[in-house]
């Protein structure tokens, strides 16, 4: 059956969701955090990506969570999506991210802000300096070495790519025995600063590598695999977690480059990242939440006048053509959309940010109603995702629109 979109004003009716977004689970629109505590109590402030991308910023935000410290949010651009905020620069006249204050005192660098968290609010489990943590960290840094070594570097031969790969396997079963030594899940028992200093890159590990290298490191490695699982059981970890299609797009322009193989499996892994399905894939586990539809439909209604004006298709065709998809994700009925809108919801569906924009499943069944109402108006794809920059992510038109 196909039906005609629903009206804007029959979505605002269907539009269900509600988060606090000051007291309630871990997500990436809060300005504020008090965690049942008043307001006057925030001794915090933490400067972090626009974006929710940032890894060091994404550390610290996991951390105050953990710990449900109070703390204020000031978002600032990266580089990659935008221009830097000029009163940013005349506070951290670097530019680097993640920055906090904390009484007052100025901090930049992800471990020297937590090891002043440690010393104002206590550690995590562990402290960052402790005889348990400290060999954890050094594993973690030759992981991420490895990493950047199978990924980032152009490889002149398949022997060179064999070799990039093999060092990178040795450090995961240094990582798969150093998670062996634990009587649970976690680096040590209980979840702790180690879990934290791991979680960025891990996870952006584990996307990375499926895309361009065709490889699971989710499913490789049954005690990293548990540990995710268990991480995936804790609300904070899964307000700040990402998915495989934001990881791999945004991170060439971060790294100075993502190299892929030329394994069929690679080219298999990035069909479906690109154009699904989205469901299955292996960057989070957890069963899906009731409102993973109502929370996408209410985050685009939430922006829908900006997505319209920043799409490069006609302004009516992109209204209707969303709308097309928005029935679908609320119904489960085809919506035929405009002639030719394939490219204009196929460059929303590319554009989905997570958790910037909603949480992960949410992300997938919208991505999911995109490219089906997409495939009634025709097969094009979207315009090329920059891999230079981001800067087709720019978060001011947004801003913008909260303000007016």
């Amino acid at each position: 059956m196909v039906m005609s979109p629903l009206s804007w004003s029959e979505l605002e009716a269907l539009n269900t969701f509600a988060l606090d977004l000051v007291q309630g689970p871990t997500n990436a629109q809060a300005n504020l955090r008090l965690f049942n505590q008043p307001e006057e109590t925030v001794r915090v402030t933490l400067y972090r990506d626009n974006h929710a991308w940032c890894p060091y910023c994404q550390k610290v935000w996991l951390w105050l969570e953990e710990k449900q410290i109070p703390y204020r949010v000031k978002k600032v651009t990266m580089f990659c999506y935008g221009d830097k905020e000029a009163w940013y620069r005349r506070q951290v006249p670097s530019g680097m991210l993640p920055a906090l204050e904390l009484d007052g005192r100025l901090i930049t660098e992800s471990d020297d802000i937590l090891l002043a968290l440690e010393q104002a609010f206590g550690p995590l489990g562990y402290g960052l300096e402790t005889p348990q943590v400290l060999p954890l960290r050094r594993l973690e840094r030759l992981l991420f070495r490895a990493w950047c070594q199978w990924l980032c570097t152009p490889t002149r031969s398949a022997r060179q790519e064999q070799n990039h790969q093999e060092q990178f396997l040795g450090v995961v079963a240094q990582v798969e025995a150093a998670l062996g030594q634990a009587p649970g899940p976690y680096f040590l028992e209980p979840f702790s600063s180690a879990d934290v200093i791991f979680t960025p890159y891990v996870e952006r590990m584990n996307a990375s590598l499926f895309y361009y290298k065709g490889y699971s490191l989710r499913e490789a490695n049954p005690r990293l695999g548990a540990w995710f699982e268990a991480m995936e059981t804790r609300s904070t970890y899964r307000g700040t977690q990402s998915d495989f299609h934001t990881h791999a797009h945004d991170l060439p322009p971060q790294m100075g480059g993502c190299w892929a193989n030329d394994n069929p499996q690679t080219l298999d892994c990035q069909r479906q990242v690109d154009q699904g399905p989205w469901l299955g894939l292996p960057d989070v586990g957890y069963v899906e939440p009731s409102t993973s539809r109502t929370e996408a439909l209410h985050r685009v209604l939430k922006h829908r006048h900006t997505l319209v004006q920043v799409n490069p298709a006609e302004n009516s065709m992109v209204e209707e053509a969303l709308r097309c998809a928005l029935t679908h994700l609320m119904t489960g009925l085809a919506c035929s959309p405009p002639p030719q809108s394939d490219l204009a919801l196929r460059y929303l569906r590319d554009r989905i940010s997570v958790p910037r924009d909603m949480s992960i499943y949410a992300a997938k069944r919208l991505r999911e109603s995109l490219e089906i109402t997409a495939a009634l108006a025709g097969d094009r794809q979207g315009p090329p995702i920059p891999t230079q920059h981001r800067r087709d992510q720019d978060p001011r038109p947004f801003r913008r629109s909260l303000a007016t």
